[in-house]
């Protein structure tokens, strides 16, 4: 199954299951519907048996268009349940690459049915936290995006006795370099140019702020069960390499490949097992220099509020990207400023913590589905207020 088949993510996964299809069989879809003509085309190429969408109205004209070109109807769900009700029919994987915190309730749904979940969706493992992992069983989480790829890849180099830190690199988006003063002109079509990565609008929006990179830290950290304190953010602009593992004796294993996410989604669908065909490896005749550099935590403070908000733990998570999709949206809408965007998600996470002392108690009872929510809502409601203020 292929959770936000109409995205980036999901669009290359359709790419790599049509190369190779003797291995796979997709048997349900589910999309936004934002992009009907796409997912008809995705439907077409595959024919899967169920396919969801959130709203009734968008499977009317979903059924029509179909129709109209003679495809044959698979059975279409619709309503905010379907992508879960997809999620749960027990599929022997399902890739999750829907965006944002939508994509909690699908990742649960496919953990509880036994399905592998292909995680594409960083999101719902940052926010869910341990009602995730504690679904999980081992190995059932395998990671989609390149870094947690990479580093799922340079840890079967060693056990995790051997590790010493892992590298998570950043391209450093398309603000490498900038002060403070440049970012305060920063517009919405600056931020979408992203210099490696052809990504959908939060997540290109969320790697120039690198609030992107947060969130991968604390996925790392929830993934691999490593220290906070052993995981190293470094800039690495060519995006070759894609991160690092390094292990007690001095040695770093990393995992390299030119910037293209069929070869993570294709591990993802097929791991532990490499498919043929995916995409083209270096051309290591030809002369290249790669880089790698420290982060200026001074300009870019997501990754360090990150690093906090994951320490604290808890429903915080939840609160810091609840905050960050209100305020992607209000940026692409000129209602924030490019700054405002992480000075606002600081602000209504040290609110919420401050708010909510139980936070130092180590005595805090488990989260809940219904704990995350309120979080959720309590963060969007205090963003925007906060951007209701500036404006």
């Amino acid at each position: 199954m292929i959770l936000g088949s109409t995205g980036s993510v999901g669009t290359q996964a359709i790419d790599v299951v049509l190369r190779h299809k003797d291995r796979f069989r997709v048997v349900g879809l589910a999309a936004g519907g934002s992009d009907i003509n796409r997912l008809v085309d995705h439907i077409g190429a595959v024919r899967p048996a169920q396919v969801a969408v959130p709203r009734q109205d968008t499977a009317d004209v979903l059924r029509e268009v179909l129709d109209e070109q003679g495809i044959p109807l698979p059975t279409i769900l619709a309503g905010e349940q379907a992508a879960s009700q997809l999620a749960g029919m027990g599929a022997h994987v399902v890739l999750n690459a829907i965006t944002g915190y939508a994509g909690l309730e699908p990742t649960l749904a496919t953990l509880n049915a036994g399905s592998t979940l292909a995680l594409a969706n960083k999101e719902s493992l940052v926010v869910g936290g341990e009602l995730v992992t504690s679904v999980a069983v081992p190995g059932q989480i395998v990671p989609v995006d390149s870094e947690h790829s990479a580093i799922a890849q340079a840890l079967r180099s060693g056990t995790d006795q051997e590790v010493s830190r892992i590298i998570l690199t950043a391209s450093g988006g398309p603000f490498r370099g900038y002060t403070k003063a440049q970012l305060e002109q920063v517009t919405v079509d600056d931020a979408l140019a992203h210099p490696t990565w052809d990504m959908g609008r939060v997540v290109t929006i969320n790697s120039s702020t690198l609030i992107n990179k947060g969130l991968e830290l604390m996925e790392a950290a929830l993934l691999f069960h490593v220290d906070w304190d052993r995981i190293q953010v470094v800039v690495h602009p060519q995006s070759i390499v894609h991160s690092m593992v390094e292990f007690q004796d001095g040695s770093t294993i990393a995992q390299c490949s030119p910037p293209d996410m069929r070869i993570p989604i294709a591990l993802g669908l097929s791991w532990p097992d490499r498919l043929d065909d995916v995409a083209s490896p270096c051309d290591w005749s030809d002369p290249s220099a790669w880089t790698f550099e420290p982060l200026d935590d001074i300009t870019f403070p997501a990754v360090e509020l990150a690093r906090r908000v994951g320490e604290i733990g808890g429903t915080v998570p939840a609160v810091f990207n609840g905050a960050n999709e209100v305020c992607v949206d209000a940026f692409c809408e000129r209602k924030l400023g490019f700054l405002g965007i992480v000075d606002t998600v600081s602000a209504v996470v040290e609110d919420y913590v401050e708010a909510h002392s139980e936070f130092t108690s180590s005595q805090r009872p488990p989260d809940t589905l219904d704990d995350i929510r309120a979080a959720d809502a309590w963060a969007r409601a205090a963003a925007t207020q906060s951007i209701e203020r500036i404006s």
